[in-house]
């Protein structure tokens, strides 16, 4: 990449408006730049979880999501710059390989669990969440300015890994899944 930023603010902003890839400038409430401000949201997110992680003995996870992070990003360009096509299926399909061979360990669910059990299981479940927020506003972008490639996809799918992930760090931990329990019927 030669562009680079050497100035962190331009002023250009200010009154509420933005500048996409392309040279269009948006409102900053767009639904593309929801999408995007979310996708980004959920990268922070993903980062502090990643950060958790490291050296609590559970490399396979990371292994798998570290990755993600740079996915991430390039859903991001490719929401700024909608010419822009960097992710593909393979990408998807990595994603599925992961989900596949856990839950083949976890087992099916048998209950609704709830995102607890520990800091590093609730932080997996935050992201799982703000990746469904992400896709939501992706969805919302695509009805009104239609999405190439697989990014829809790729959102849908990091959203199920991260269910699993949490479910699989439990396991890693020793940590029980807790289970939802109904309120008592009246």
């Amino acid at each position: 990449m030669g562009f680079r930023l050497s100035k962190i603010y331009t002023r250009t902003g200010d009154k509420g408006e933005t500048g996409l890839g392309d040279g269009r400038r948006v409102p900053k409430d767009h639904p593309r730049i929801e999408a995007i401000g979310e996708v980004d949201s959920l990268n922070s997110q993903l980062g502090l979880l990643l950060a958790g992680l490291a050296g609590q003995g559970l490399d396979e996870v990371i292994e798998v999501l570290a990755p993600c992070q740079h996915r991430l990003f390039d859903l991001g360009g490719e929401l700024a710059m909608p010419s822009y096509q960097a992710l593909n299926t393979t990408e998807v399909e990595r994603l599925e390989a992961a989900i596949d061979l856990w839950n083949e360990e976890l087992g099916p669910l048998e209950n609704f669990i709830l995102p607890s059990g520990s800091a590093l299981i609730a932080q997996a479940h935050v992201c799982r969440s703000l990746a469904r927020s992400a896709e939501r506003r992706c969805q919302q972008l695509n009805r009104v300015e239609p999405l190439a490639g697989v990014g829809l996809a790729y959102i849908n799918r990091l959203s199920d890994l991260l269910f699993v992930a949490a479910r699989l760090i439990g396991r890693r931990q020793g940590v029980a899944e807790v289970l939802w329990v109904a309120a008592a019927k009246p």
